[in-house]
């Protein structure tokens, strides 16, 4: 019995040691360098210690541990003196000291890009903007193109002079935005050559026909005491000025031939002499003299500055445009967005694009009569005017019609109770060319439409105040949509960018893929929608420098704005 009991003990054994868990346990504590060997430090093998007993079978949770050499010296686990430890401790500190080099050259970058500003940057014809994580919207653009940017053209760096050189006069021609331009351009030579500007004569247009004067559209006052502090500006021609029929008129008082965007030095050279000579000088004439990259950068924070802080409207111009922008977001009862739509298809624009559109053989033969008339240098027989009418299509340099412009705001996603102010003149084709627009937009105004005839009657008198009306309700509306270039287009997306209000939407199609799009007739409407949406992504003004030969109304970035 006593021999079968120790047989049935044996085998007992045998099972336990060969059982998987047994086996599991052996193998971690082989491989692992974690778990210290039981072998004897003599070197004894298999499975007995240094008295030939049968290796321990504690739990694994019972055993040793043998850390990695470095770790050892770190936990003192080692004697620090011996040359492992003194190894492994170079080790450690050369580890460590090349990851805290790494972390210090690291930090400014990774610091910069979490706290970089909201800035689209250009590659070649395209636009890239930063991703963010924010739901796209009709009417807004990502809330950190709004919180990177402030403005900044307050700010003065440049210091008086306490003498002038002389006085300087000019006339600001075409229509009010263009009038603007120039005025501010003639502050900013006036601070280049350090010449006192006699305020600007609005011009009388040959289009718009308008007789109005400075007084009659700006605040006289505020305009000369805003700017003092750069430029002196006085009212009127001096009085012990005696010759003031020969301005504009002789030429030993008239300085002409300025080249467009001309540069600063260009005026000390040429200019500045004559003034310091004669005392008094106009300049004719003075659309687009002045350069924006060839300038100073205070020059032309001086010209923002005059743009969006001393040119204010009369007090009544500003109350009247706030009662129609306040009408149009009332209009449905509750409080809603709207959009303002610079529509530009009068009959003069359709003329001057020699562009071909739509219409019966009748309207186009007087299309090209009224062309003859009015530009009969570029007219010349008219052969030459389908190919150019093409090529000026493609090159996305036609007016948009009113049909054409409906269609893509549709594919954008605007439904029709869409509220939209059309700020236009009298569109060319009338009620007929606006039915597709107003079939896919029911809830077009005018400021006609919104104000009683009483109220717009007083602003009749002046054709520029009726452009003033527009240009502030088109700038304070939730998105604003222009249709073709121009003057009115490029200050209003200025104001909106520079103002703070990178937010709100300024859409710019791009005209030459849309003609590309719209003389597809096999395009789905699907496809359309889509192209659409990814094309016109990055042309809702959203923040970008102001790159070369671009003109800073449109983009006052790079030298009027800061980092918020």
């Amino acid at each position: 019995m006593a021999e079968l009991r120790h047989a049935t003990a044996a085998a007992a054994a045998t099972r336990a040691s060969s059982s998987p868990a047994k086996r599991d346990a052996e193998s971690y504590a082989s491989s692992s360098p974690f778990v210290a060997s039981s072998s004897s430090p003599r070197g004894g093998g298999g499975g007995d210690g240094k008295d030939g007993a049968p290796r321990s079978s504690a739990p694994l949770h019972h055993q040793k541990y043998h850390f990695p050499s470095p770790l050892r010296s770190l936990l003192a686990l080692e004697d620090p003196r011996s040359p492992t430890a003194s190894a492994s401790y170079r080790i450690l500190v050369a580890v460590v000291a090349c990851l805290f080099v790494a972390a210090l050259v690291s930090a400014p970058s990774v610091w910069s890009r979490i706290n970089a500003p909201y800035l689209c940057r250009k590659d070649g014809i395209r636009l890239h903007c930063p991703r963010v994580n924010e739901r796209e919207s009709l009417w807004e653009n990502p809330h950190a193109a709004a919180a990177s940017w402030k403005p900044c053209a307050e700010r003065r760096n440049l210091v008086p002079e306490n003498e002038t050189s002389g006085y300087i006069f000019i006339h600001a021609e075409g229509g009010l935005n263009q009038q603007r331009i120039a005025i501010c351009n003639a502050v900013a030579i006036a601070k280049i050559m350090n010449a006192t500007l006699i305020l600007p004569v609005l011009k009388q247009d040959q289009i718009w026909k308008d007789q109005t004067k400075f007084e009659d559209i700006f605040d006289v006052d505020y305009f000369i005491n805003y700017l003092k502090d750069d430029v002196r500006i006085v009212r009127d021609i001096p009085e012990w000025f005696t010759e003031k029929d020969e301005l504009f008129t002789s030429i030993k008082r008239t300085v002409k031939n300025i080249p467009k965007y001309a540069s600063a030095q260009f005026y000390i050279d040429n200019v500045l002499p004559r003034i310091k000579d004669k005392k008094i000088m106009s300049i004719k004439p003075f659309v687009d003299r002045l350069g924006y990259d060839n300038v100073p950068m205070e020059i032309n924070r001086l010209r923002c500055r005059v743009n969006y802080h001393a040119l204010k409207f009369l007090p009544e111009i500003e109350e009247m445009a706030e009662k129609l922008a306040t009408r149009m977001r009332n209009r449905t009862g509750n409080v809603n967005p709207y959009m303002a739509l610079h529509l530009r298809f009068e009959k003069g624009m359709v003329g001057l694009s020699f562009c071909d559109f739509a219409g019966t053989r009748e309207e186009k033969a007087m299309m090209a009569d009224y062309r003859q008339k009015q530009w009969p240098r570029r007219f010349k027989n008219g052969s030459h005017l389908w190919s150019l009418a093409l090529e000026k299509r493609k090159e996305g340099r036609c007016p948009l019609e009113p049909g054409e412009i409906g269609i893509i705001l549709r594919a954008m996603g605007y439904t029709k109770e869409t509220q939209i102010y059309v700020a236009s003149g009298q569109v060319y084709g009338g009620s007929n060319r606006m039915a597709p627009l107003r079939n896919m937009f029911p809830n077009l105004v005018t400021k006609e439409d919104l104000a009683s005839k009483e109220e717009i009657e007083h602003f009749k008198k002046h054709v520029t105040s009726l452009a003033a009306l527009d240009f502030l309700v088109c700038l304070k509306s939730d998105v604003f949509v222009m249709t073709h270039g121009g003057n009115f287009a490029k200050l209003i997306i200025g104001f909106r960018r520079y103002m703070g209000r990178h937010r709100l939407k300024s859409i710019k199609p791009d005209k030459g893929l849309m003609s590309k799009f719209f003389g597809d007739p096999y395009m789905p409407w699907a496809t359309f929608v889509e192209d659409v949406m990814i094309t016109h992504q990055t042309r809702t003004g959203l923040p970008e420098s102001t790159f070369p030969h671009y003109d800073l109304w449109e983009n006052p970035l790079t030298p009027c704005m800061c980092r918020a």
